[in-house]
């Protein structure tokens, strides 16, 4: 193997070129080192757009988890490298990158909670209950974006600041992989890529404010110059400057 324990693994694939089809069977995975992947799936007789994945993303992983046939197609959406996982080198790029682990993990989570959610939209009334409960999620993420008095966060040097009206709020960007979006959503803002999916959290407690870093967050977070230990958690006061990878904001009240 050359310097990167993964190199020989490296697939290189030009603008256009297909990783795989809906509906193919597999036995490997990929992790997105630099360009985008585009994930798209049929419906209808539609191709349907369902997201692009990024440096740090992952995809495929059905295949090797449960020798499922692939549920979507994907290609690059520009020059990019992946590297392709089978089963012989699978547990060691779980050991070798802690975050890969727990994203896989938050996506089966993820995927149990939607099922449940299904279920209990159907018990509550079908059709009529699911659009109940998506009326009201839409107006909860508007109430949330509109109410900005009070603690919040601060971009440094810009005029845009994230409330902190929750007793936990989760700080990051929204991942494709998993379809988790975060409170506070950091992805256009973060044009380096430096902020984990799931970075840190703020939390909301009778004592006052803290911050505590998520595991597995890459590119760590600094309160005042000084780093954290991911899951100990920091408290916050009025003019704490965060460094969330390369983003900086202030925390006011």
């Amino acid at each position: 193997m050359g310097q990167h324990p993964f190199q020989d693994f490296t697939v290189r694939l030009k603008r256009g070129e297909t990783v795989f089809n809906e509906g193919e069977k597999g036995r490997t995975m990929y992790i997105v080192q630099s360009g985008v992947v585009g994930l798209y799936q049929q419906a209808n007789g539609d191709e349907q757009f369902l997201g692009n994945l990024e440096k740090g993303d992952f995809f495929g992983e059905m295949s090797i988890l449960e020798g499922l046939p692939r549920t979507t197609s994907a290609r690059a959406e520009e020059d990019s490298e992946l590297i392709e996982i089978n089963n012989t080198v699978f547990a060691k790029m779980i050991r070798g990158n802690i975050e890969i682990a727990v994203r896989m993990l938050r996506k089966l989570s993820i995927r149990l909670r939607e099922a449940e959610s299904r279920v209990a939209e159907l018990q509550a009334g079908g059709a009529q209950g699911t659009q109940r409960v998506r009326a009201a999620r839409e107006r909860s993420i508007l109430a949330k974006a509109s109410a900005c008095t009070g603690a919040r966060l601060e971009v440094e040097g810009q005029d845009i600041a994230f409330p902190l009206t929750a007793s936990t709020t989760l700080i990051g960007r929204f991942d494709p992989v998993t379809q988790l979006k975060p409170d506070i959503d950091l992805t256009d803002l973060d044009l380096k890529r430096t902020v984990s999916r799931q970075h840190a959290r703020v939390l909301k407690t009778d004592e006052g404010f803290a911050v505590v870093e998520e595991a597995g967050a890459l590119n760590g977070t600094l309160v005042n110059e000084s780093r954290l230990t991911a899951g100990q958690s920091h408290a916050l006061h009025d003019g704490d400057r965060l460094s969330l990878g390369s983003v900086c904001v202030i925390f006011r009240t």
